[in-house]
């Protein structure tokens, strides 16, 4: 079925829906596939060894990749392509929201963070994965770059064309409010990070980030946004190690 405006609906509902569960279910059970895997054959590999244990770290990202799966598919499927269903080519202006937004994370998450350790204290707020992830390597750089290069480039735009990309243009079809769009798609983010001790410093990014979405009307300008955001954890990555 087709909407008079070129929408193209599954199931009574925009596809862009279709697209974002297909992402998720695509992420966990991937995420189930491999912990059961790695739970199997964890005695296979030494982690003296960095050519057996940088690889098995970095199967923690997999699932993450995949997120945008489900996305790129239901585009080709129902849509009309990555770069016209969701501004997936950034522009000047692009980069220009984007890197005032993710500096506006950046900002908004050191905030929250500081206030939970002072509510909670240090000991019950989680550090940030990659600060583990760096103090695992020993003697190569090769799969931190790797790792880097993922939490830079690939993770913003997968996580960007699942949750600002189909979610977002699924609410915005059905008519939801902008701000309530810029919540629902900041909660999911908060949740898609499973860091319970983090969730309300990764909603205030979410919502940093949203904003260039927002602004911009373009997920490119989130996916900046989001990797300017991921940068410092990931030049982290080098000075932990």
């Amino acid at each position: 079925m087709t909407d008079d405006d070129g929408a193209r609906r599954v199931l009574g509902a925009h596809w862009c829906f279709v697209a974002f569960f297909a992402g998720i279910a695509g992420y966990y059970l991937v995420n189930l596939l491999i912990a059961a895997a790695v739970n199997r054959n964890v005695g296979e590999f030494d982690p003296l060894e960095l050519h057996d244990i940088g690889p098995l770290l970095l199967l923690a990202f997999v699932p993450n990749l995949l997120l945008g799966l489900g996305p790129a598919a239901g585009s080709w499927r129902w849509g009309r392509g990555l770069r016209a269903d969701f501004g997936l080519t950034p522009t000047w202006r692009d980069v220009r929201i984007g890197l005032a937004c993710g500096t506006l994370a950046l900002v908004v998450g050191y905030l929250l963070n500081l206030m939970l350790i002072a509510v909670y204290g240090a000991d019950d707020v989680s550090d940030s994965p990659l600060t583990d992830l760096a103090d695992t390597f020993d003697g190569d750089t090769v799969w931190l770059v790797l790792a880097a290069v993922i939490v830079i480039a690939g993770a913003p735009i997968t996580e960007e064309l699942l949750v600002r990309g189909t979610l977002w243009n699924a609410l915005s079809f059905h008519r939801i409010p902008p701000w309530v769009v810029l919540v629902l798609t900041s909660l999911v983010f908060a949740q898609l990070h499973g860091e319970p001790t983090r969730t309300i410093a990764l909603f205030g990014q979410g919502i940093a980030i949203g904003l260039a979405r927002h602004l911009s009307g373009r997920v490119s300008a989130g996916v900046i946004a989001h990797a300017a955001n991921n940068l410092p954890p990931a030049v982290l990555l080098f000075v932990a190690h």
